[in-house]
């Protein structure tokens, strides 16, 4: 008998090991699409035309309170990744790029270990740089076909095709009338607005074509009965008001999960083909819920519940959203839903949900919404988006299911708020969420430090989270008695983040300064904390408008701050975001020889480049 070598013994020994995963181990296979909310015929909307989802929906399970962890794809997909929500660890602003502790393990890889395969195909768009190698293959190659025979595969299959962009491109297939679109209450009813919400219907239709190829596939390959399918889509459409609305309109996402027969005892509690289940599902739980399908055991520090499998959790009482840095625009949300109520905490009131950003400023109905805006054609419902938005917002999602009265002034729900305010607090608290410290102090303090933004969070000294966040929380209470506690503070002498904090609260009582109090926040103005330095020179222009001494002045420091030479880059877009905002006089200030001068947009540690971009788009934009 010819005699083996030791390489084929070993073959033989792996392909046995792999045939055995195969049989106690299900494939599970992720299809996933860009930017639409549960607009589909299964959850009920008449206009919408996917009949292979509705088919696939009839078989399986439909989460109806499935909701995304971010109205933005980046954070969300980090969420996903990591487990864990990215505030905790500091990758909360999109496409910013953070270091994580060398503990944190992605999800696939785990699922590695246990034998899998695994495959994405194609985007990843994380906000953090893994040490591990999650993807057996990453790429638009990736296929499960191209794993070792009988290993169970697990692999995503992502669409772009609905993406916010497609929906300002020429579409030669176009399917749906606009003249039959149900227009919310909150978009102008203008022929833009029509158009753009009906090329978003078409490209579900292309999602459900999508759908169709790859459940196709594992038919085809015999594999239909060994696979647990989940669909979903990563956040909100990509209409205005939906992407990038911390609201239930950009966090709430379809989900159907099909389980086969085989692994019904996989299955979530009271799964039955067709039916719905309302239990609150979120971006945090599918890294658990995927391993607890694997029959994987959870990281401790893995922050969600998983909701099937060998390790099901009960159902969270509420799920959690957030809304960092959009692009080249800052901003710091909260939300809580009880699957009844949505509650928004916005820790700038100041700034509105719909902000100026390039990028968004290309879809027509964005355009032409904000320029009815500026002119002030507007109903007040309409207008809301782009004014600022209060420290809190209250919405009853079965009454007012598009989010338009606001109920946190209304004493009817006094009870409701005041739970809402401490579930957020304490979930705060609990993932010592980055929230309150300004992304470019967070990257600059952690590099000095040495640490990555995961540690900066954990040290009380670095990041005095509870002194902050009571100051931040100084924001719900009434505006005098908030006016009261925060000038007591800017004269008793505050610096560092609790200044910034105290400064960012006063921004809307400009008048309420006294001559003292104008010299205190003159003398932040020279803070070590840059961000404290720009919204110290945002109030003092705002306290004195018409001053153009001052205005020459604040204009000048925000220059300065804008070189990104020789500061951090989310210091330099702040900074001229804050002349964009106050429309500083650009004419004297391009006479100054400093800028004039072409300016190198340099390479900043563990920086993507869209940093760069986001600064360069902001320059064009200003003329510079």
């Amino acid at each position: 008998m010819k005699r083996l070598s030791k390489w084929a013994v070993l073959g033989c020994l792996s392909i046995t090991v792999i045939k055995g995963i195969a049989a106690d181990l299900p494939n599970i296979l992720w299809i996933t699409a860009e930017d639409h909310g549960p607009h589909l015929g299964c959850y009920g909307d008449e206009y919408a035309t996917t009949p292979e989802l509705d088919a696939l929906a009839a078989r399986s399970l439909r989460y109806t309170q499935a909701s995304s962890s971010a109205p933005v794809c980046a954070p969300a997909r980090t969420t996903i990744i990591s487990g864990m929500y990215p505030a905790s660890f500091g990758a909360q602003n999109m496409r910013s790029k953070v270091i994580v502790p060398e503990w944190l393990e992605c999800y696939p890889t785990l699922l590695r270990k246990a034998g899998y395969y695994t495959t994405n195909t194609t985007k990843q768009d994380y906000n953090f740089v893994y040490h591990d190698q999650p993807w057996h293959d990453s790429s638009a190659k990736a296929h499960w076909k191209n794993r070792a025979d009988g290993q169970p595969f697990f692999a995503i299959f992502n669409t772009t095709v609905s993406h916010e962009s497609k929906l300002r491109n020429k579409n030669p297939n176009a399917k749906h009338d606009p003249a039959g679109v149900n227009v919310p209450s909150y978009h102008p009813d203008t022929p833009e607005v029509r158009k753009n919400w009906a090329q978003y219907y078409d490209r579900l239709t292309e999602v459900d074509s999508y759908l169709k190829k790859h459940l196709d596939e594992l038919d085809q390959a015999g594999l239909a009965e060994d696979t647990i399918v989940f669909f979903y889509a990563d956040h909100g459409s990509g209409m205005p008001r939906h992407k990038r609305f911390p609201g239930w309109s950009g966090l709430h996402v379809p989900m159907i999960v099909h389980v086969p027969e085989k692994w019904q005892h996989l299955a979530p509690a009271g799964y039955t083909a067709g039916g719905s289940s309302d239990r609150l599902v979120s971006f945090i739980d599918l890294a658990p819920t995927v391993l607890s399908i694997a029959g994987v055991e959870i990281p401790q520090r893995y922050q969600g519940a998983a909701f099937m499998g060998k390790f099901s959790q009960p159902a969270p009482t509420y799920s959690f959203g957030f809304r960092g840095r959009m692009d080249e625009r800052t901003d710091s949300c909260r939300s809580v839903t009880d699957g009844r109520f949505m509650y928004i905490r916005n820790y700038y009131p100041h700034i509105a949900h719909g902000q100026v950003l390039d990028y968004q400023m290309k879809t027509p109905a964005t355009r032409v919404w904000y320029e009815m805006f500026q002119r002030g054609e507007l109903n007040e419902v309409q207008a809301a988006y782009w004014k600022p938005h209060p420290a809190e917002e209250l919405f009853d999602l079965e009454n007012d299911p598009e989010e338009t009265v606001n109920l946190a002034n209304n004493p009817k729900y006094t009870a409701d708020l005041q739970r809402f305010r401490e579930v957020q607090n304490g979930q705060l608290l609990k993932i010592r969420d980055l929230a309150l410290m300004p992304e470019a102090q967070m990257q600059s303090a952690s590099e000095t430090a040495g640490i990555t933004p995961y540690q900066l969070a954990q040290d009380n000294e670095l990041y005095p989270m509870e002194r902050l966040l009571e100051i931040a929380n100084a924001q719900v209470l009434p505006k005098a008695e908030m006016e009261k506690m925060m000038l007591a503070k800017l004269r008793a002498g505050v610096s560092g983040l609790e200044a910034y904090w105290v400064l960012v609260n006063l921004q809307q009582s400009a008048e309420a300064l006294s001559e003292v109090d104008v010299e205190a926040v003159k003398v932040l103005t020279k803070s070590d904390v840059a961000s404290t330095k720009i919204v110290a020179w945002r109030l003092l222009v705002n306290k004195y408008p018409d001053d153009k001494a001052l205005q020459l002045a604040a204009a000048t420091h925000m220059f300065e701050l804008a070189d990104n030479r020789t500061n951090q880059v989310f210091t330099s877009l702040a900074a001229l975001s804050l002349i964009e905002e106050l429309k500083l006089d650009l004419g004297k200030l391009k006479q100054l020889e400093e800028v004039q001068k072409a300016k190198p947009l340099e390479e900043i540690k563990h920086r993507s480049d869209f940093g760069k971009d986001y600064l360069a788009r902001t320059r064009q934009r200003m003329g510079l």
